[in-house]
């Protein structure tokens, strides 16, 4: 879809949207009956889609990007080819436009390749109504969308077509041709850089174990910072076998990979001058007769020692290899995100994902999830919850005794970060998925984590 600007309206369009908030009946300095209430054809026009975006003190950009995604979808349906929108000038038209750009974009997806029957994607013209310069606005919006479907596309894909091998492979094809550069660590290069929770992890399963270093460094100058990403192509929770739901889910458990991947693709698409590294440790955890066993050690490089009390936390495990790499690369800051415990799900559900950590760099995540739509919920680490973590003969157990789960799995993870480290967990179980179709975010991966972590990094940089 191609967005762009005009100036004044034309009658050659197949349709208008327009955005109307339930105090006021105005559109665009233009009154409007509803007819459909919340979303409809309005009689004063034809072809007009008016979503209702509430009251319009409570209008936030977040806001327009669903009502975006809505109507853009319902343009489809119409089988539009072009629509001219009305910006709603509850904001900069600046701020507007990138809204609306996200919204669009990422409300058309379909992850639909392998469908024999496609649906048709009719809308190719989104022309926004504004005589302001809005250019930046609408390519930033374009390229964090395009980053986000990234993301959706590989967290999305079938789990015997998306093994650690082919995730490397993608990984290093998807940025041959850019400024960023990609090294690849298999079989006996994992023995040799110690990476001994990806090889303890992945150990079970014929699709063998990688680690990928995606490295960016547009200007050396500049703060390093490390994104840390769990990608975990599959997990059935290994010996501790999971039990009693579909688990076909357990495909988006590498989605914290796809968000370092996909906020990568966006920092180099905007050519932003910073200096990054990605580390993505990706495995399988699958049962076999050579898997990783409950009660197995795990002497870790940093002199931790992890006792595995449940194969199924194995997420923390691979994260530890990336979180002492950061450390040993010195990186000024360090975010890991992970699809982590069921237990941050639990608190906080689909909106929100949870973040630890320290400040500045909580405080600065937080902000550019606000800015974003990627929400972030700042989470306590309780110090005397390391007691649950306790083994008899380990420094640590990999599952905590007690609750707070999502609490014991972040302070597990401190573990492998240097006591000065500016250092924050995002663990994004919760919003890894959408059940079902609503404003911006299709049934299916969400592309969580992308437009924090890219809009993150920009902030930090300039620290």
């Amino acid at each position: 879809m191609k967005i762009f600007t005009r100036t004044a309206q034309s009658s050659a369009v197949s349709g208008q949207i327009g955005f109307l908030t339930t105090d006021t009946n105005e559109l665009a300095g233009q009154s409007f009956t509803d007819r459909h209430q919340s979303l409809g054809t309005v009689t004063t026009r034809d072809n007009l889609i008016l979503v209702g975006i509430g009251k319009k003190e409570k209008v936030t950009l977040e806001t327009l990007r669903n009502a975006a995604g809505q109507a853009a979808r319902e343009a489809n349906k119409e089988q539009w080819t072009q629509a001219e929108i009305f910006l709603p000038n509850l904001f900069s038209p600046q701020e507007e436009a990138n809204a609306i750009t996200e919204g669009a974009l990422l409300g058309t997806y379909e992850f639909d390749r392998y469908k024999a029957k496609k649906k048709t994607q009719t809308l190719q013209e989104l022309i926004l109504l504004t005589s302001e310069n809005v250019t930046q606005s609408i390519k930033k919006g374009e390229v964090y969308a395009n980053a986000t479907i990234l993301a959706r596309d590989l967290a999305n894909e079938p789990p015997n077509l998306l093994r650690p091998s082919t995730l490397a492979e993608f990984v290093v094809s998807h940025f041959e041709h850019t400024d960023a550069e990609v090294k690849v660590y298999a079989g006996d290069q994992l023995i040799e850089e110690q990476m001994v929770g990806v090889l303890t992890v992945g150990k079970g399963s014929v699709n063998k174990p990688r680690f990928l270093e995606i490295h960016y460094v547009s200007d050396p100058t500049k703060p390093l910072i490390a994104l840390v990403g769990k990608g975990i192509t599959f997990d059935t929770g290994g010996i501790s076998l999971k039990s009693g739901r579909d688990i076909s889910d357990m495909r988006l458990d590498m989605a914290g990979a796809a968000a370092v991947i996909g906020a990568i693709d966006a920092l180099v698409a905007a050519k932003v001058d910073c200096n990054v590294i990605g580390f993505i440790a990706a495995a399988e955890n699958i049962p076999d007769a050579g898997s990783m066993l409950p009660g197995e050690l795990i002497q870790y490089p940093n002199g931790v020692s992890v006792q595995v009390a449940n194969t199924d936390a194995e997420g923390r495990l691979v994260l530890a290899d990336a979180l002492i790499r950061a450390m040993n690369r010195n990186a000024v800051f360090t975010v890991d995100i992970a699809t982590l415990t069921g237990a941050a799900a639990a608190a906080l559900g689909t909106k929100y994902a949870a973040v630890f950590g320290t400040d500045p760099l909580v405080a600065t995540l937080q902000e550019a999830g606000a800015n974003t739509g990627d929400e972030l919920w700042r989470m306590p680490l309780v110090e005397e919850y390391n007691e649950q973590l306790r083994s008899n003969y380990a420094d640590l157990s990999n599952i905590g005794k007690g609750k707070g789960g999502a609490i014991t799995a972040a302070l597990f993870l401190q573990h492998f970060v240097k006591p000065e480290a500016k250092w924050a967990h995002i663990d994004m179980a919760g919003p890894m998925e959408a059940e079902s179709t609503s404003g911006y975010r299709p049934a299916g991966a969400t592309g969580f984590g992308v437009r924090v972590l890219a809009e993150a990094v920009q902030q930090l940089t300039n620290m």
